[in-house]
């Protein structure tokens, strides 16, 4: 039978033809949609999956900057910020200590309401030790993660910039999220990967500017000063405004001779072994066996496979006698080296940074720190230095966090930043 054009049966054909298509370019909007409320608006990157096959990056990387975004998706967990107005998870690319392509992950958040002109002020969080493994990564803490107390110490801070119209960028650095290894205590790794979180954040949102601020704890305040020293060199399409460094890990020669003279279990026993394995791996003139009894070369693969409670808490590492660790006679002299080239204290800085410390502090020493204060005003640095009477290591991060935010905003201001090298505090007992 030949159908008229106007037939019930043709017009209801061609009408289903036209709904499918409608539906498909509906669902095509909706794609697009989904890519544009991830991205801002930006050009769209690949979503990332769920869970822990997230930190898995493609094998090669994808050709691409230095900052470039590999995937990102929804964040979903503990450093996701009760403030913000979207978290991200982002796998991006940096670099390693020899100028290698490496994926690193880390995290994304946005504040409510409408970016000011210019965009979002930007802060670069540098997280403090939490050990050497993948797990150990802050973007994949969960309320039963390893190191979750120290997480839930880190939030309150990171939220409360955001609460105040800051975006706050967080990286895990290289070897921590994403499994490899991980440079500890190696300052301009770590920076890299805070300013290279910068760039995928603005390919992500393009609402954040291009003025920021690095802060950091611990560890991460010794990549803190780091990344505020080679930022302007190393991301000059931003502008750094300020810094602030919370009890900043410093003096490693100095931890290193007291903890191979110790007869008692020592604190600094893992956080110095963290530092030997990652100055050993980039450096081949550390041999450990000329350093390390046999024993405690043994036991170094015990710190690949916790974090930073397990190895005080737990196994080996966890009563080890320290001076039992070390040879009698110990080659140092290429480990003295690279500990010399990670010092804080050597730095310049074009901008104004904020050094904080807690007196009771007993994992970084108030005196290093104290140390840090005063080579930082030698070396021609604006700084101001507070201490914190009573205050142990993580303590600071709360006791501090109002004259963090007064000092930053100040900065963003761009009000001229007052400095006390003229007369420094002391956190150390005279």
């Amino acid at each position: 039978m030949t159908l008229s054009p106007s037939s019930p049966t043709t017009a209801r054909n061609v009408g289903e033809g036209y709904a499918m298509k409608i539906k498909r370019f509906r669902a095509s909007l909706m794609a697009i949609g989904l890519a544009l409320a991830l991205t801002g608006g930006a050009q769209a990157a690949p979503r990332g999956p769920s869970g822990d096959a997230f930190y898995v990056p493609p094998t090669p990387l994808p050709k691409g900057e230095k900052g470039s975004v590999i995937q990102a998706r929804a964040l979903s967990g503990t450093m996701a910020l009760p403030s913000a107005a979207k978290n991200l998870l982002v796998l991006y690319q940096s670099e390693d200590p020899k100028g290698a392509p490496v994926a690193v992950s880390g995290t994304i958040s946005i504040p409510k309401g409408k970016p000011p002109a210019g965009g979002w002020p930007v802060i670069t969080w540098t997280h403090g030790t939490v050990g050497l493994a993948a797990v150990c990564g802050p973007s994949r803490d969960t309320a039963k993660g390893p190191e979750h107390e120290y997480i839930a110490a880190i939030r309150p801070l990171l939220d409360a910039f955001v609460a105040k119209g800051y975006a706050v960028v967080a990286t895990d650095y290289q070897g921590l999220g994403v499994a490899g290894f991980h440079p500890f205590f190696q300052g301009v790794p770590n920076g890299k990967n805070a300013l290279d979180l910068l760039r995928a954040a603005r390919t992500l949102e393009p609402a954040i500017g291009t003025r920021y601020a690095v802060m950091g704890h611990s560890q991460g305040g010794q990549a803190d000063l780091f990344t505020a020293a080679i930022g302007p060199d190393y991301a000059p399409e931003f502008q750094l405004v300020g810094n602030v460094a919370m009890a900043p890990g410093a003096n490693m020669a100095g931890r290193f001779d007291a903890v191979r003279l110790s007869d008692k279990t020592e604190l600094a026993v893992p956080y110095v072994l963290y530092a030997l394995h990652s100055f050993s791996t980039t450096d081949s003139a550390i041999d450990l066996a000329r350093i390390l009894t046999p024993q405690a070369l043994a036991h170094m693969a015990d710190l690949q496979k916790g974090c930073m409670t397990r190895t005080l808490t737990q196994g080996y590492w966890s009563t080890a006698i320290a001076k039992d660790q070390f040879l009698p006679k110990q080659d140092v002299t290429a480990l003295l080296k690279v500990a010399a080239q990670n010092e804080p204290g050597t730095l310049r800085i074009s901008a104004p940074t904020l050094l904080m410390q807690g007196t009771a502090d007993v994992t970084v020493r108030p005196q290093d720190t104290d140390a840090v204060a005063r080579d930082l005003c030698v070396k021609g640095n604006t700084l101001t230095y507070k201490t914190f009477p009573k205050t142990d290591h993580d303590g600071v991060m709360k006791a501090g966090a109002a004259d963090a935010l007064a000092f930053l905003s100040d900065r963003f201001a761009g009000k001229p930043a007052a400095s006390n090298c003229s007369d420094l505090p002391r956190a150390a007992a005279k």
